[in-house]
């Protein structure tokens, strides 16, 4: 059987070799994004592990007998899925790898915001001594945390930000209310959570139902004191609103690890403002983080390609 990997980003695929041809398959590997480009090495395929490639319809429409397709990742937004589900192929992700990384993540981003961190460093060297620069700055524990969706991620978020006594609620219309409650978080409504919260962080995925999820009118409820923060996908957030808002002032910060575009060019307005701190999709990662992906994506297709119903199926 043939195993194709139509992109990575990491340094070998020596744990994916290993595991699948030890299993007596073939492994192909290759760098191809686009959709026509992706045709040609997948019609064979029996299983396609992929990254950040465009798994389109035609893509999928051309695989003469593929039984899955596994993300590198935990986002699905670019594999049609619906078109996976109707030809009886499986979708996969690995929705474990990088939990404690990217909640750490967006903690961090949290605590550098809140407490002004970028304008403080900036302002001492220029010359500004003292704390003049992080006018007004509120303490943790008397602000209210707001987590768009409520799963494994933001679960962790929770428990790590109410250490900094902060207090905790959800917007996730699939989330479980018992769950919530043995995490003493409340779940509310998107409105009351953009109206009460003084940090804003993003963790649902992106579909076509939470593409622009908060956009302008969204935004424009909040707090002009509040922090907005996605680690999740950048279509959640409508950027242009949201880059006006922070050149209005009408919220106070924002911290993006992710952008409707990417990779995002060096002139990009986000990058331009003090009041931002930005990262290039690399929330997840740590060293601990790439292993487990690269060797649980293995393991998922060589547990499918054995006959085994898949661990971690989205469709």
């Amino acid at each position: 059987m043939k195993v194709v990997i139509t992109d990575y980003e990491y340094e070998n695929i020596d744990t994916e070799r290993e595991l699948i041809e030890g299993a007596g398959f073939e492994l192909y590997a290759y760098q191809v994004k686009k959709p026509e480009e992706l045709i040609p090495v997948v019609k064979d395929a029996d299983a396609v592990i992929t990254q950040y490639s465009s798994v389109t319809s035609a893509v999928i429409e051309s695989m003469e007998h593929c039984r899955m397709i596994i993300k590198y990742g935990i986002g699905m937004n670019n594999i049609d899925c619906e078109a996976a589900a109707a030809k009886g192929i499986y979708v996969c992700n690995v929705p474990d790898y990088g939990v404690a990384e990217v909640s750490d993540h967006a903690c961090a981003m949290m605590l550098a915001l809140g407490r002004k961190l970028p304008i403080l460093a900036g302002a001492l060297k220029s010359g500004d001594w003292g704390y003049g620069s992080a006018i007004p700055l509120r303490r943790l524990s008397e602000c209210t945390l707001g987590l768009v969706g409520f799963g494994r991620i933001p679960q962790m978020v929770a428990r790590k930000m109410q250490a900094f006594g902060m207090t905790v609620s959800a917007y996730d219309p699939f989330a479980r209310p018992e769950t919530a409650r043995k995490q003493s978080v409340e779940l509310v409504s998107l409105d009351c959570l953009l109206r009460s919260s003084d940090f804003i962080s993003v963790h649902c995925p992106l579909t076509k139902d939470t593409f622009h999820l908060i956009g302008k009118e969204e935004i424009d409820k909040m707090k002009a004191s509040a922090f907005l923060i996605n680690t999740a996908r950048g279509g959640i957030i409508e950027e242009q609103a949201l880059i006006t808002a922070l050149k209005e002032k009408k919220i106070a910060g924002a911290g993006i690890d992710v952008f409707e575009e990417e990779p995002v060019r060096p002139d990009h307005p986000l990058l331009q403002m003090d009041n931002v701190i930005a990262t290039a999709h690399c929330a997840w990662y740590s060293e601990t983080a790439i292993h487990a992906l690269q060797q649980k994506a293995a393991e998922e297709v060589v547990n499918v390609l054995k006959g085994n119903k898949p661990f971690h199926r989205v469709v």
